[in-house]
């Protein structure tokens, strides 16, 4: 473009337009726009290079299948009839309304807006980098040991290919002569249960699968049944995400749907069993006296934060692989409540077979329901190995829990891929090229370092980091995030670089919400925790000292990150003579933070990015146009040829 090309950028930044000789008008916004770096390549962020979703129904149901994973079934129906029943459903909605929703929609709009992964994105606060960094630490840790649980699902998978499930009776080499299958027996009462008593199932999944040893003193050898399903998971794992989110965005169809299949099976199938609307009764009859327990909004808070995911970085991830004027808000919307009912219609499938569980053991609902890996391994096993056709109904069961595992899995890997080739590409500029081999290379040492917690010792392990590694610390840069979008950045700020993609940007609700109400949630969760603190335990072990410092070690590996960055930041990289100024300058937004296109950046407002020329070339299939500039300002001396390339 010859002498106006400074006209034209700020005609786009104002919405201002220019009109053709015909008389045409066409907005500068409009012109496709390509600016260039200094060396004439063109600079624009490559979507085909980077990678972008196929289509809208690949973002959804990506985000879907990490948002709903093992917890809405093994987690939220305990939690629900453990803390009154339907009546949970109230602190439940209300801490989605005023901490989950807000914060999930404030992250797909800012990952959305920057086109970055979780590290580089902090460009709107560079002083706050370290917040990345102990997102992609927290996130590594909980990928390390959650491929872990998702390879024990393939190993039930793999035993329920038989005729008989190996967990339903009291026959087997593993078995002790303590082992009872609980069953009424019609005229003559309950099978005798006594307190040394154990069933079948626990001692499958003690003895057979763990091999279960005393404690973390004797981590045993590698069990090799365990460590060969670990590496399957990351086999799958990686051939699902070896071509980034343009695989893993159309195996999502099947991984996030099939679960909800199965779940409306169970439901089905369980209506039909006897005692299954005991168990429904059981997991919905409100007990609103317990809604003045603090702990009971205290779980609902915990169930809501852990579910949806924000501060994880998975949320930044997939959102910047979005069109620029998605909108963000209808998806957080839509994402967030699919979540939250997808929870409530778990518990009803699960709950209607543990209803006939206890019906056919004669044994308590509240003797044979529990949660996490007792409801997934131990009591839900059993109540399948109780059906008519069982393996069948075991089969599918462990298919859709490592489905629902893998979609989670999947965001994970793929959120420290892309933080890592987003990071290096400022060093190495083809760094896209070699993804597949980070790819390979990251769930090599992922699956590596998952070996210990395949040994007998290792579900101790596996217990100490699903407490501790995305505990406290996931609290704090949760809260961080926050203050920082909020209160540093600005939320009218941040609110207006929303308008830009969403009309309205983020209105009152929101910005109320992520200012006061939000924080202040996770202020009290994160109090909360420190003074119901108490030692780990798993079953009748307690956690040694030495295993509680390595849980704090993993708090720290994460929150230490964002001091050490900070002080890195303010003594080598902060411009300024004085402390205040050095402060002032980490504050700020760096000249980077913006929409990665320099088209977009023109329509939000923002300079172009660092590096590039001025010199801004349009892109015509035919001869170039005469454009006549209505912008007041130095176009209205005359025409400007806008030259083609």
């Amino acid at each position: 473009m010859p002498a106006g090309d400074k006209d034209l950028e700020a005609a786009a930044s104002t919405n201002k337009a220019f009109t053709l000789d015909g008389g045409a008008i066409v907005k500068a916004e409009d012109i496709p726009i390509q600016s260039s770096t200094k060396d004439g390549k063109p600079s624009e962020v490559d979507e085909t290079e980077r990678g972008n979703w196929g289509n809208k129904v690949d973002f959804m149901l990506s985000c879907i299948g990490f948002a709903v994973g093992l917890g809405n079934v093994w987690r939220f129906p305990y939690l629900c009839y453990i803390n009154g029943g339907g009546a949970f459903l109230v602190p439940y909605v209300i801490m989605l309304m005023i901490a989950g929703l807000p914060m999930f929609v404030m992250e797909l709009g800012f990952g959305q807006f920057a086109s970055k992964g979780c590290i580089t994105i902090w460009t709107i606060s560079p002083v706050f980098k370290g917040l990345g960094y102990a997102m992609c630490i927290i996130t590594a840790l909980v990928a390390i040991y959650y491929n872990v649980v998702i390879c024990y699902t393939l190993f039930f998978l793999f035993a329920s290919f038989t005729s008989v499930l190996p967990w339903s009776d009291c026959n087997r080499e593993w078995n002790t002569a303590n082992c009872v299958v609980s069953k009424v027996n019609g005229t003559n009462g309950t099978t005798v249960y006594l307190n040394t008593s154990t069933r079948p199932s626990l001692e499958f999944w003690d003895r057979y699968v763990l091999d279960r040893s005393d404690g973390m003193e004797d981590m045993g050898p590698i069990r090799w049944q365990i460590a060969l399903c670990l590496l399957l998971a990351w086999t799958v794992v990686f051939l699902c995400i070896v071509r980034g989110v343009k695989s893993s965005g159309k195996v999502v169809y099947f991984t996030a749907t099939f679960p909800y299949v199965v779940l409306l099976i169970l439901l089905i199938r369980g209506a039909t069993l006897p005692g299954s609307l005991d168990g429904v009764i059981f997991y919905i009859k409100p007990e609103f006296h317990k809604l003045l327990n603090a702990k009971v909004w205290k779980d609902a808070a915990v169930q809501i934060f852990y579910s949806l995911g924000p501060a994880w970085g998975g949320l930044h991830t997939l959102a910047s692989y979005n069109k620029f004027d998605n909108n963000f808000v209808r998806d957080g919307i839509i994402i967030a409540f699919t979540n939250c009912g997808t929870s409530i219609f778990a518990g009803f499938a699960i709950f209607s077979v543990i209803g006939f569980m206890a019906h056919d053991s004669g044994l308590p609902i509240d003797t044979v329901a529990d949660t996490g890996p007792g409801l997934a391994f131990v009591a839900y096993p059993e109540a399948l190995a109780r059906m008519p056709i069982a393996p069948l109904w075991s089969i599918l069961f462990f298919f859709m829990l490592f489905t629902l595992g893998l979609d989670s899995q999947f965001v994970m890997t793929e959120t420290l891929i892309t933080a890592v080739t987003d990071e290096l590409k400022y060093y190495f500029k083809n760094i896209n090229k070699w993804k597949t081999l980070i790819t390979f290379i990251v769930c090599c040492t992922f699956f590596l370092l998952g070996l210990p917690m395949t040994t007998r010792g290792g579900i101790y392990l596996l217990t100490l980091m699903d407490n501790y590694s995305a505990g406290f610390s996931l609290l704090l840069i949760a809260l961080l995030e926050c203050v920082v979008i909020s209160l540093v950045y600005g939320i009218n700020r941040f609110s207006k670089d929303m308008a830009v993609m969403v009309p309205g940007g983020l209105g009152l609700y929101w910005k109320v919400c992520l200012v006061a109400l939000a924080p202040l949630v996770l202020a009290a969760i994160f109090v909360f925790f420190a003074v119901t603190y108490s030692n780990l335990t798993y079953s009748s072990y307690t956690y040694p000292p030495f295993a509680e410092a390595l849980g704090w070690l993993m708090v720290l590996a994460a929150v230490v990150a964002i001091p050490i960055y900070a002080s890195f930041f303010l003594i080598v990289r902060a411009k300024g003579d004085t402390l205040m100024e050095r402060l002032r300058f980490s504050f700020k937004p760096s000249p980077e933070w913006g929409p990665a296109s320099n088209s977009d950046r023109l329509k939000a407002g923002y300079p172009l990015l660092p590096g590039t020329s001025e010199d801004m070339s349009v892109k015509f299939e035919s001869s170039p146009p005469t454009y006549t500039s209505i912008y007041p300002g130095p176009l209205e001396a005359g025409g400007v040829v806008l030259q083609a390339k």
